[in-house]
C-alpha cells in the first residue's frame, strides 16, 4: 500500500499487527474533485488572512479562537470542561461549577501560545513538538506518560487490549526514524500545495502516534503552526477542531481509511472541506465582531462623563468577556461604588449581563461577544 503496511509483532498468543507507515512523500492523485476543493480552500484561506488587516485588535480575536480551539480539541479527547469554564478560570473567577478538566484546556492554550512564540526563533521541528507536548501534559491527566518525550513502549487506540485495538501504531523502535522523516518532509522543496502538505502532515503524525498521550491535540496544533511557518497565514487564524468535533466519527473514519484502505484522497477531501468551512465561518465571525463593536462603541459614547472609562471597560471585555466588580476596579482604575455604577450602566445598555443571580461575588458576561464564538 502507499501509506504503509501492518506487520506482525511478537508470536503466539501475544502476537499483534502494528501499522508501519511508508516514508513521506507518498504518491497520490489530485483528481478534479480534489482540485476543486483545494481551490475553494485556498480562496477561503486568503479571505481569512485578510482579517488581520481589518479587525480591530486582531490579537483579541485570535485569543478567543485559541480558547475555543483548546476547548474543542480537548473535548474530542474526552475533556468535559466548557468554553465558559475556560473564561472563568482565566479571569480567576472562583466558581464551584467550573469543571476540573479545565486545567487540561489551560495547558493547551499555554502550549499553543508557547509554540507560536517559539516559531519566531525556532523552526517547527521535533524539538519544538516535544516542547509543546511537555507543556500540554504538565500536572494534568497523562502527566506520568513521559511528557516531552517520544514513547519507548507500544501504544494502541481503542479496544481493551492490543489484540482487539482499533488501531496499533508502529513499534516504539520505529518512532524516531519516522518522525525524522516527517520533519524532513516539512521542509522538502516540492511543487506540492502547502494546504495539501499540511493535511498529509496531520494524518501521518496521527498514524505514527509518537507519544503515549496527547497525540490528537498535538497533531491538530501542527496545522496552524505549519501554515504560519510557511507564511500561508500571517496570523494563527485557522483552527479545525470545531469541524472535527462536529464530524468526529467521520474524522476518525477518514484517518483510519487513510492507513487501512490507502484512502489518502478521501482524507484530503474531508480535510479541505474542513478548511473551507472553518475559514468562512471565522471570516463571518470577524464581520459580526466589527458590527457589534461599532454598535456598542456608540452606546458607550452616550455615557457622557463616564464615556472614557466606559471605552476602557469595553476594550477590556474583548480580552476578558467575563468580569467581576473587583476585576473592573483593578483593570479600569475605578474604586467602588464607581466601578459598580459603570457596570450597572453597561447592564442597562445591554452590553453586560449578570449570570450568577447572586447578590455577592457576581459575574458579568459580555454575552453577545461570547455567543459569536459558540
Amino acid at each position: 500500500m502507499r501509506t504503509g503496511n501492518y506487520i506482525a509483532q511478537l508470536k503466539g498468543e501475544m502476537q499483534y499487527q502494528a501499522f508501519i507507515p511508508n516514508d513521506l512523500p507518498l504518491s497520490f492523485s489530485i483528481d478534479i474533485e480534489l482540485q476543486s476543493l483545494l481551490s475553494k480552500a485556498d480562496q477561503a484561506l486568503g479571505r481569512l488572512d485578510t482579517i488581520g488587516e481589518v479587525v480591530p485588535d486582531v490579537d483579541f480575536f485570535i485569543l478567543m479562537y485559541v480558547r475555543k480551539e483548546a476547548t474543542l480539541s480537548s473535548q474530542i479527547e474526552g475533556t468535559q470542561a466548557t468554553f465558559v469554564d475556560v473564561l472563568k478560570a482565566e479571569a480567576k473567577i472562583e466558581d464551584a461549577e467550573v469543571h476540573k478538566d479545565v486545567d487540561e484546556i489551560l495547558n493547551y492554550i499555554n502550549a499553543l501560545n508557547y509554540g507560536l512564540k517559539r516559531l519566531t526563533d525556532l523552526p517547527l521541528s521535533l524539538r519544538l513538538i516535544k516542547e509543546i507536548h511537555e507543556r500540554l501534559l504538565k500536572d494534568v491527566r497523562g502527566e506520568w506518560k513521559t511528557p516531552g518525550e517520544f514513547r519507548n513502549s507500544q501504544n494502541w487506540v481503542g479496544g481493551s487490549s492490543i489484540q482487539n485495538a482499533t488501531y496499533v501504531p508502529p513499534p516504539h523502535t520505529e518512532v524516531i526514524r519516522l518522525m525524522g522523516n516527517l520533519e524532513n518532509y516539512m521542509y522538502e522543496i516540492s511543487l506540492m500545495p502547502i494546504l495539501i502538505k499540511t493535511g498529509i502532515i496531520h494524518a501521518h503524525f496521527e498514524t505514527i502516534h509518537p507519544f503515549l498521550d496527547g497525540n490528537g491535540r498535538v497533531g491538530r496544533l501542527l496545522m496552524p503552526f505549519y501554515l504560519c511557518q510557511q507564511n500561508v497565514l500571517s496570523k494563527p487564524l485557522l483552527y479545525l477542531s470545531e469541524f472535527f468535533k462536529l464530524h468526529r466519527q467521520v474524522y476518525y473514519d477518514k484517518l483510519n481509511a487513510y492507513r487501512e484502505k490507502d484512502d489518502i484522497e478521501g482524507w484530503l477531501k474531508f480535510y479541505l472541506e474542513g478548511v473551507t468551512v472553518t475559514a468562512d465561518k471565522a471570516v463571518q465571525v470577524a464581520r459580526n465582531i466589527m458590527k457589534l463593536r461599532e454598535i456598542n462603541t456608540q452606546k458607550v459614547i452616550s455615557l457622557g462623563r463616564s464615556a472614557e472609562k466606559g471605552e476602557k471597560l469595553l476594550n477590556l471585555l474583548y480580552k476578558r468577556p467575563l468580569i467581576t466588580i473587583k476585576g473592573v476596579e483593578k483593570s479600569v482604575g475605578l474604586e467602588n461604588p464607581n466601578a459598580l455604577k459603570l457596570v450597572s450602566k453597561f447592564e442597562k445598555l445591554g452590553i453586560l449581563k449578570e449570570i450568577t443571580g447572586k447578590s455577592r461575588n457576581r459575574i458579568f458576561s459580555y454575552q453577545d461577544y461570547i455567543q459569536l464564538f459558540s
